[in-house]
């Protein structure tokens, strides 16, 4: 099953994908994140298609989980990524957060903010957390998803360089997009040899298969929820391949105008424009 939270009628909904339409199920759970908490995403999905439809092609598209109660981000999670950035090999994830209102959804802009030219793609794959939890074993932390999708951790590399602390950088608004759907294990199958790529104007900038992982999904699982409760609508966004612009001579930065593309295998293809933030 695909769900994805949408806007239209000047009404953010929610549904599930079927085919070139999404079908309304906010008639049943006030968002997606609800019909999470509420457990409602079993194995044999919400298909119901008592609610309105809508072509894919008239709805505006929000960013999956609008007010998640925690993003956790993973830094330096890929071999090439740890690499090119000169890092030293740790034996625990590295971690920062990102604020629920920094998002923005599939076919939105990204916004390049006024304080800075460095805007940079990461192309990422993230997760929801399905059922929560304390302590959630490495070995059975898959039965917590609720979820897979894409997402880009817009990072304007300047800020983020201001001091040892990630965070400014990873936090001005319309920099992080989410989407377009969430993809349910079933569907998506053990995270392993599906490939991540990020395209900038159609040249892939970067590319690896999920396997590459430092720390593979259940140990960020089981981390994460050592030192803070997971709850449902939770995501982790699990960190991203080599090839970041900043790292490569000349150094690559998105510009307005440009298109960034970021797909993953049984997903599919998160797409954004970039513009500038405007002046107020």
């Amino acid at each position: 099953m695909r769900y994805v939270t949408f806007s239209a009628g000047g009404k953010a909904r929610w549904g599930w994908v079927d085919g070139d339409r999404v079908r309304a199920l906010d008639h049943l759970h006030p968002t997606l994140k609800a019909a999470i908490e509420a457990g409602a995403l079993t194995a044999d999905g919400l298909r119901t298609t008592d609610g309105a439809a809508f072509a894919l092609a008239d709805i505006t598209f929000l960013p999956l989980i609008p007010n998640p109660g925690k993003i956790l981000c993973i830094g330096l999670n890929y071999e090439d990524h740890r690499r090119e950035t000169g890092r030293a090999v740790v034996g625990n994830p590295t971690i920062f957060t990102r604020f629920a209102d920094s998002q923005t959804g599939h076919l939105s802009a990204i916004l390049r903010p006024r304080e800075s030219a460095m805007l940079d793609y990461e192309g990422e794959l993230a997760i929801v957390i399905g059922k929560g939890g304390r302590r959630i074993p490495g070995a059975t932390a898959l039965d917590h998803v609720a979820g897979y999708s894409c997402y880009n951790d817009g990072s304007v590399r300047d800020w983020q360089a201001h001091t040892i602390q990630f965070t400014p950088g990873k936090n001005f608004p319309g920099t992080g997009a989410f989407g377009p759907w969430l993809v349910t294990p079933d569907m998506f199958g053990p995270p392993g040899e599906q490939t991540i790529q990020t395209r900038l104007n159609g040249t892939v900038m970067q590319r690896a298969t999920l396997a590459d992982m430092i720390f593979p999904i259940g140990r960020l699982i089981e981390y994460c929820s050592t030192f803070t409760l997971l709850a449902p609508g939770d995501v982790i966004v699990t960190g991203t391949p080599g090839g970041v612009g900043v790292k490569r001579n000349p150094q690559v930065f998105m510009q307005p105008g440009d298109r960034v593309e970021v797909e993953i295998d049984g997903i599919g293809i998160l797409t954004n424009n970039i513009a500038q933030e405007g002046a107020e």
